[in-house]
């Protein structure tokens, strides 16, 4: 009886050795036949009850040594017909056929201004923070010294999120700030930049959404005149080294004092006329020394430390960098006009 069982299973082991399956469906039925769910081996495993107690042990080898035998061929089969028909592939390839033509890239305008503003304030020490853009009311507006009935938390200047009062698309990106001061302590040198949303009437001038870069300097003693002299060296780094600026007294929320930056470009050409509208000066950012509420608004110790605050939008500076005429060019993603930009 124990001969019987042990032919039985020499018997399906020359069975497989004589298969040469030649199709990919013929590889499946063999698959099936041998190695599927309801395979001829695995009823051999069980007769393993039928052998005398000294014979156990090689019939389990040769048992064992089938199922090795069906996987081998199965994998030696599909691997030659996967190497046929890729020779077969490349037997239809014409190596003479010109390649296809790979297009050089473009940098988009915003890009290539807001990398090298990032440049120029990282060689002074700052690092580059960033954070999300929906925004919750206390971070956006709030943390800010902004009051409940500022302007800018009307719907109607901003894009708050569908049955939500508090949720909202952050209008400018002094929420990465807040939430920085929040979790570090000074002395903090960072700048923000990032993508900003604002409930504007898009025009040649103003988009729903622009780009901006804050910066902010926190430690002790810092002053006015520290934020006079880092805002000459970057205006000189961006727009010339003999470029003149000129601070202008102004107002927001979350500093005091506060100022509006111009750069001075002269009257020498029509295209300098058109952008300072004739005056020769052109705006390019706002600042101020951080209001000390900010700083208890965020667990900071205003009377430790100082600091202060500035904002940059990106759009205005790469629109008078590259004679931009319609902020809206920029966010139409023509590749005619961006491949103006190939060797910027």
């Amino acid at each position: 009886m124990a001969q019987e069982i042990f032919d039985k299973v020499n018997a399906v082991l020359s069975e497989i050795q004589g298969e040469n399956p030649e199709s990919a469906d013929a590889l499946e039925q063999f698959r099936i036949t041998y190695l599927g769910s309801k395979n001829k081996i695995k009823p051999l495993f069980g007769e393993i009850r039928n052998v005398t107690p000294e014979r156990k042990k090689e019939f389990g080898q040769l048992v064992n040594s089938v199922k090795v035998a069906a996987e081998e061929k199965f994998q030696a089969v599909k691997d030659k017909l996967e190497e046929d028909s890729l020779s077969a592939a490349a037997g239809n390839v014409d190596l003479t056929r010109p390649g296809f033509p790979i297009e050089r890239g473009s940098r988009h305008p915003v890009s290539i201004v807001m990398n090298e503003m990032i440049e120029i304030f990282s060689r002074i020490g700052f690092s580059v923070a960033e954070d999300r853009e929906i925004e919750d009311d206390w971070h956006n507006f709030t943390a800010m010294n902004t009051p409940e009935d500022h302007p800018a938390r009307d719907m109607q200047d901003t894009f708050y999120l569908k049955n939500s009062v508090t949720r909202l698309l952050r209008t400018h990106t002094s929420s990465v700030q807040a939430r920085t001061m929040m979790e570090q302590q000074p002395p903090i040198r960072i700048i923000a930049p990032g993508r900003v949303y604002r409930n504007e009437t898009i025009s040649a001038r103003s988009h729903c959404q622009f780009h901006q870069i804050e910066g902010l300097y926190i430690d002790k003693n810092v002053s006015f005149a520290d934020m006079k002299q880092t805002l000459l060296y970057f205006a000189r780094e961006m727009y010339g080294v003999e470029t003149d600026i000129r601070l202008r007294p102004s107002y927001f929320p979350f500093t005091e004092p506060s100022a509006e930056m111009d750069v001075y470009l002269g009257t020498a050409d029509e295209r300098s006329r058109k952008l300072t509208k004739g005056t020769g000066w052109l705006e390019v950012l706002g600042c101020g020394m951080v209001d000390p509420q900010v700083f208890e608004n965020c667990g900071i110790d205003s009377s430790v430390y100082t600091g202060y605050a500035f904002g940059i939008g990106i759009e205005r500076s790469a629109m008078q960098r590259f004679n931009i005429s319609d902020i809206r060019s920029i966010f139409e993603n023509d590749i005619r006009f961006i491949r103006q930009f190939v060797s910027a």
